[in-house]
């Protein structure tokens, strides 16, 4: 079985393939480009560094939301265009799962932070049973105030990663009763490797869908949305 798996849902743009038990390559970046800028040229470049016959695919996994907007809409746009030409299933990996992933086999509370602005957060809470992940709460998008009651509710030790660590940390700090960390630098953002390596999982079960129907899971209305509503509800007034 072999999954190329992508990840442009927030900061950092992710490109691995993952082969049976094994990650032959992955190119991670998180450094002032855009990912229209990042994406494909990752892409290409993995797949020369391991020499990829793109036919060879058995799927192709992306992160599928929440997170950025235009992030996710980059990485579907990618994914099913090659799954199209290709013509390959598409896999959708929740972003937020995937992030806790990282963190494969820790004993803690897994709580990924996505900064999705106005002091909210794409989060969520799950713990592994070995190398299982279980999900005790699923990726919503929430006050971060409101997930710290959750954790400090179940009582237990937490881990936290991902962007919204150093926009929330002050936070934590003030809030959290029960003992916690912070995931290190190797570990803390998206990576396409996580992604692909749940999509293994996700493709053994049949949790496949066809390109033309994969779209993009953005949990809330984007800023422009928002915005028009708001208009709309003050002319009705």
């Amino acid at each position: 079985m072999k999954i190329l798996a992508v990840d442009s849902s927030g900061l950092v743009a992710s490109v691995a393939v993952i082969c049976d038990e094994d990650m032959l390559g992955e190119f991670t970046m998180n450094y002032k480009k855009t990912h229209s800028q990042t994406l494909l040229p990752m892409l290409d470049e993995l797949a020369k560094m391991i020499d990829l016959d793109l036919q060879t695919l058995d799927a192709i996994a992306v992160a599928g939301g929440p997170g950025s907007f235009t992030g996710l809409r980059i990485g579907s746009a990618t994914v099913k265009g090659l799954a199209l030409a290709l013509d390959k299933p598409v896999i959708s990996v929740p972003t937020v799962d995937a992030l806790a992933y990282n963190l494969c086999g820790h004993k803690d509370i897994i709580c990924p932070l996505m900064d999705a602005r106005r002091n909210q957060t794409y989060t969520g809470l799950y713990q592994f049973e070995g190398n299982h992940l279980q999900v005790i709460k699923e990726q919503c998008a929430v006050d971060i105030l409101t997930i710290l009651t959750e954790i400090n509710t179940i009582g237990k030790p937490v881990v936290f990663l991902g962007d919204g660590v150093p926009v929330f940390k002050k936070t934590i700090e003030e809030n959290a009763k029960v003992p916690f960390s912070f995931a290190p630098p190797h570990m803390n953002k998206q990576r396409a490797g996580a992604v692909g390596a749940l999509a293994a999982q996700y493709y053994a079960k049949g949790r496949v869908e066809d390109a033309k129907e994969h779209k993009p899971e953005y949990l809330r209305l984007s800023q422009a949305e928002r915005e028009r509503l708001e208009k709309e509800k003050h002319a009705d007034n």
